[in-house]
């Protein structure tokens, strides 16, 4: 029998964007609480949330300056409690954002850890005499002068974000104690943030310098002119990862651990363990840049099934709270929003959708000079014209607007006469409360394929096989357990297609339009997707 995990959807929430109780301006737990039948009623299983621990919010809740308190903007622990206590009487799951990497120089473990090379605290974090050539993940520099010690510290990610030293003992016994005190609150697990980042080269040797990168990829994150073969994806990431996969294993029911981890697939794979005994699952970044095209998506099933066969299963996410959300890259478009979640609902994976998908939330306009994301002061120097135009998000507060509930004040998401960041523009017909009012909307046709997907365990437990379904802008696939066998035909193509089916159909299981048929024989309008019981 499959385990929970493997079987679910998952459903991110940025707690600060998506429901303020208070009307302060800010989403906090109470807000989330009070939506938790809204996101059940929708279909979503398991829930995740960004990071609402006690925090200076200088990377909104990413650099964490206590672990096991909760930053008072978004409630109290008696909140967290009650949030993960609602959730389960639902019959949901719910996992927490686990920041392992890195603390905020705001924590006092680093306050303590500055004053001297002797403290208690001294080698917490990683610090030198003289840097090497590591650069961050963002490309500026990663180590970063401290007075008073007389050496520099290293920082994966942003500069305010000191990475924590795993060769110490110490850290990594109270980093899985941490993780305990959530697991005994009843967490189902953990989202991992830059898991892949954790341990680097105990000798600090420099990385390569390379000309053929000079922008990130999924194969060599970072770019910057530099290969990060010392400071991402050492061996001992993937012993941490099994010692990580001990740690949850004591605890029942079956908890999970979920991956932030880039590189090529070879590496990222290896956190999976070769005996399964690593995390869980690992996010498959490469499909967020996806291009909407048959032939792209049959491709990337191929290779997604030829690393992560059964029994490990493939992830597949096209938005999340660090990049452009995915209605940029489909023009905005409803109808391929639709195809796009009909894909994500289908193929053998665990599907991760991010807040106002389910509505088609479009990225707000926010100018990089009036960005709250500090990553806009490393990034202000870029002309906004080309901001506007890259493909990634180097203000991120463009994908973190307020959840848009409904066409009254803030779109329903707080009272307060300022929110956090701006609502979106983008309101009429992409929120809540029209689009439960249109059967035909985008939200509607999640919640009946979250429906689908839940019923049929040929959806999520099957193995899928990709056909020839006799045009390339057709991608056709099966999905079978045991004697249960679905096929599913998406066309992403604008244009009419005629798909023919050779064995006897019992059903018309789902169609995102109507759809014209005849035996052996059905016609896809352009855009649209269908299932069939074979």
């Amino acid at each position: 029998m499959a385990a929970w995990y493997q079987t679910t959807t998952i459903y991110q929430i940025y707690p600060r964007s998506y429901k303020d109780s208070n009307g302060d301006g800010i989403g906090d737990l109470q807000g989330i609480i009070q939506q938790l039948d809204y996101i059940r009623d929708m279909g979503f299983e398991t829930i995740w949330l960004s990071p609402f621990y006690t925090s200076p919010q200088v990377d909104v809740g990413y650099d964490i300056a206590d672990y096991r308190n909760i930053a008072p903007e978004y409630g109290t622990m008696a909140d967290a409690e009650q949030l993960i206590e609602e959730v389960h009487r639902r019959g949901m799951k719910i996992v927490f954002d686990m920041v392992m990497n890195h603390t905020s120089d705001q924590h006092p473990w680093f306050r303590e850890s500055c004053t001297s090379r002797d403290n208690p605290k001294a080698d917490w974090y990683i610090w030198r005499d003289q840097p090497n050539n590591w650069k961050s993940i963002l490309g500026p520099k990663g180590w970063h002068y401290c007075e008073a010690r007389n050496q520099y510290y290293y920082a994966s990610f942003l500069p305010f974000q000191p990475d924590l030293n795993y060769r110490n003992p110490e850290v990594k016994k109270e980093m899985f104690d941490t993780c305990r005190f959530w697991l005994q609150k009843g967490v189902d697990g953990f989202r991992l943030d830059i898991f892949n980042c954790i341990i680097k080269d105990k000798d600090f040797r420099d990385n390569p310098f390379s000309l053929l990168h000079p922008i990130p990829s999924e194969e060599y994150p970072g770019g910057n002119f530099q290969i990060r073969k010392y400071s991402l994806n050492q061996e001992e990431n993937f012993v941490l990862a099994q010692e990580l996969r001990q740690v949850v294993d004591e605890f029942q029911p079956d908890r999970m651990l979920l991956g932030e981890v880039f590189g090529g697939h070879e590496n990222v794979k290896q956190y999976l363990g070769k005996k399964q005994d690593g995390l869980h699952l690992v996010f498959l970044f490469d499909i967020l840049f996806f291009k909407f095209k048959a032939s792209y998506f049959r491709k990337k099933i191929a290779e997604f099934e030829h690393h992560y066969p059964a029994p490990n299963i493939p992830t597949i996410v096209f938005s999340n709270h660090d990049q452009l959300r995915s209605m940029r890259r489909i023009g905005n478009d409803m109808q391929k929003a639709k195809l796009l979640a009909m894909l994500q609902s289908t193929v053998r994976a665990v599907p991760t959708f991010y807040y106002g998908e389910e509505v088609g939330m479009t990225n707000g306009y926010i100018p990089i000079k009036e960005g709250v994301d500090a990553m806009c002061k490393t990034f202000g120097w870029v002309p906004q014209f080309i901001a506007d135009r890259l493909p990634v998000a180097i203000n991120r507060d463009v994908c973190r607007t307020p959840m848009q509930w409904n066409t009254q004040k803030n779109a329903g998401f707080s009272t307060a006469d300022k929110t956090w960041l701006p609502v979106n523009k983008e309101l009429d017909n992409r929120n809540v409360a029209q689009q439960l009012q249109q059967p035909d909307s985008l939200l509607h046709t999640y919640r009946s394929l979250l429906a689908i997907r839940k019923k049929e365990k040929a959806l999520h437990q099957g193995d899928i096989e990709i056909i020839n379904a006799g045009n390339d802008q057709i991608l056709a696939y099966v999905r079978t357990f045991e004697k249960e066998k679905l096929l599913v035909f998406l066309n992403f193509s604008a244009k009419k297609i005629t798909v023919q089916v050779k064995q006897p159909v019992q059903e018309l299981v789902f169609a995102l339009q109507n759809v014209e048929f005849s035996p052996h024989t059905y016609i896809l309008s352009g855009y649209n997707g269908i299932i069939l019981k074979i």
